[in-house]
């Protein structure tokens, strides 16, 4: 085993902890509102009024609501357009919660993270496999012509399309064996993948984040960063299941495992 190889999974696994545990991080949402739902613009137990004006979000609201906005008092009206940083980063702020507007499927939503959640105030950690050389698996990267969207059923009982750019073909145990991935703007691939331990000593489905290909398509998998979704840390989020041929029949006791409570 390379010590560097595992000093370097211990560091990251630390950063994860901190990274989900942040006032901000997933742990801290309580909501996802959409609006398309909001009667007469209210949601709930949150302030203004809150409308789809079509390429961005209307929201009113007098000063003695206490909404901010870029950190100054609303009074009045406010266009605002999807949030692409963190959620701390937001715009919107409600006293200690911040208020993050999300576009999905052309539907507008409202994210809402509160520091003060129960489910961040009783988090205990991450269970996580011990670094294991063997789960760093090289593979080949097979693009599809064109981007392929498929529908997927997602944590909230809906079904969505995800993108998929290609293929990527890998041995385990001497099976041979494939999983399609997305390609992100940089390059970067995305997996969403199930195998035998999901919904038993894992998660029922976890996220893998490779590198982007070299050039000749290949591309390392490490299984030890297998990833738990965010809706494994707070049921409102609405994370997408495996695509069709995702759903591995090997185990791979790698990884992020389960979030833990205190």
């Amino acid at each position: 085993m390379s010590d560097d190889a595992e000093q370097q999974w211990k560091t990251w696994h630390a950063r994860r902890v901190e990274t989900v545990s942040a006032p901000y991080g997933p742990l801290s949402l309580t909501g996802t509102h959409w609006l398309a739902d909001a009667v007469e613009g209210r949601l709930p137990d949150i302030a203004g009024r809150w409308a789809d004006g079509g390429d961005a979000v209307v929201l009113s609201a007098g000063s003695e609501e206490g909404l901010t906005v870029d950190g100054q008092p609303l009074d009045g009206e406010v266009r605002l357009g999807r949030d692409t940083g963190e959620a701390a980063e937001s715009r919107v702020a409600y006293g200690d919660r911040r208020l993050v507007v999300l576009r999905r499927d052309e539907l507008w939503a409202v994210r809402v993270f509160d520091p003060q959640a129960p489910g961040r105030l009783a988090f205990g950690g991450i269970e996580a496999t011990a670094y294991d050389p063997d789960w760093v698996v090289p593979a080949v990267f097979r693009p599809y012509g064109e981007s392929r969207t498929v529908r997927v059923a997602s944590a909230d009982g809906l079904e969505r399309g995800l993108g998929v750019g290609g293929e990527l073909a890998f041995g385990v145990g001497g099976q041979d064996h494939t999983l399609q991935a997305a390609v992100e703007d940089d390059g970067s691939l995305w997996i969403v993948f199930s195998d035998a331990t999901s919904g038993h000593s894992s998660y029922r489905f976890r996220f893998l984040r490779p590198p982007a290909p070299a050039a000749d398509h290949s591309v390392t998998l490490d299984f030890n960063r297998a990833l738990l979704p965010p809706c494994a840390f707070a049921e409102h989020f609405i994370c997408p299941f495996p695509p069709p041929g995702n759903s591995l029949a090997i185990a791979v006791p790698a990884g992020e495992r389960k979030s833990l409570s205190r």
